[in-house]
């Protein structure tokens, strides 16, 4: 009888950026507030005024494509995403 604890396996948090064109007054926070309840997203912080997203996120939640959708549906345009 094997008694060892199966190995899991270890996914790390990936981190990207995402321009955001556009970004009307109050527009970083609703950004903010849609991928926050975005599934697998981590953290978020949103830079109205570089118009830029940073963006941690569990990859086996979701992916970039995911998150860009995220965005489009909130209203706004996201450029493509940047790995970091």
């Amino acid at each position: 009888m094997n008694t060892r604890p199966e190995m899991e396996t270890s996914v790390k948090n990936q981190r990207i950026t995402l321009p955001i064109y556009d970004l009307a007054c109050g527009g970083g926070l609703i950004i903010e507030r849609v991928l926050t309840r975005a599934p697998g997203v981590v953290r978020v912080y949103v830079n109205p005024v570089i118009e830029m997203a940073y963006i941690e996120y569990d990859p086996r939640r979701t992916n970039p494509d995911q998150l860009v959708a995220v965005v489009e549906r909130a209203g706004f345009k996201a450029g493509p995403p940047s790995v970091r």
